[in-house]
């Protein structure tokens, strides 16, 4: 089942690889990319996730799966990284 993938992004490095690991992935549909400072605000985004949160945070169909780290764990841990 193909799930939508959702990255906010400040257009680091980092946001970059993510969103291109994202894109490339068999199971995601549907991918959308939020900027800092188009999309929504820094006040916003740690409204949104917690004063400790980094960039980028990632969403896969209606689960918040978090930053870098937590998303690569989860993508593994799924079998999803092959």
């Amino acid at each position: 089942m193909r799930k939508t993938a959702v990255i906010y992004s400040n257009r680091s490095q980092e946001c970059e690889r993510m969103a291109q690991l994202l894109k490339a992935l068999p199971h995601v549909g549907e991918f959308h990319e939020y900027f800092l400072g188009k999309h929504f605000t820094e006040t916003a985004f740690m409204d949104e996730f917690g004063p400790d949160a980094t960039f980028p945070q990632v969403s896969l169909g209606y689960e918040h799966l978090g930053s870098m780290k937590e998303t690569l764990q989860y993508l593994d841990k799924k079998g999803m990284l092959l």
